[in-house]
C-alpha cells in the first residue's frame, strides 16, 4: 500500500512527464525549462550528451521539431526525494530536417527540489 503522500508525489511525477511531452510538441521552450532543473541534460539515442540550454536554443532554432508524442507506457520507481521514471513513446519529430516517427524509451531521473518534482536528467534509447 501507498501512503497519500507517495501517491501525490507520483501524481505529480507523471504530471511533470506528460506536461514535458506537451510542451516538446507545442514547441514551448520556456514551459519545458520549467519542467526541469537547471542543470537538465538529455542523452540522445546517438550518444550525444545535450546540456538543457544547448536543446532548448535548438528546439528555438526549428531544428528539433516534436509534431506529436504518443505515450505508449510508463513505469516510475520514486525513492524519498528522487524518481526514476522510464516512459515509452511514439514521437513524431523533425530532427535536423529529417522526419521519422521515433520508438522511444526515456529514462527519466527527478529530483524534489523546494516541494516540486523537477527532471534532472533524460536518456534516448528506442525501443
Amino acid at each position: 500500500m501507498t501512503t497519500d503522500a507517495e501517491d501525490q508525489d507520483r501524481s505529480d511525477i507523471l504530471d511533470n512527464y506528460r506536461a514535458q511531452l506537451r510542451a516538446m510538441v507545442d514547441g514551448d521552450t520556456e514551459a519545458l525549462g520549467e519542467l526541469l532543473t537547471k542543470d537538465f541534460s538529455l542523452t540522445h539515442m546517438t550518444g550525444y550528451f545535450q546540456p538543457m540550454q544547448e536543446w532548448l536554443a535548438q528546439m528555438r532554432a526549428g531544428q528539433f521539431v516534436y509534431h506529436d508524442a504518443r505515450e505508449k507506457d510508463v513505469s516510475l520507481q520514486v525513492d524519498g526525494a528522487t524518481a526514476r521514471l522510464v516512459g515509452r513513446t511514439v514521437t513524431d519529430a523533425t530532427v535536423y530536417g529529417a522526419r521519422a516517427n521515433w520508438p522511444l524509451q526515456l529514462t527519466m531521473d527527478f529530483i524534489r527540489a523546494d516541494g516540486e518534482w523537477l527532471a534532472a536528467r533524460s536518456e534516448a534509447t528506442t525501443w
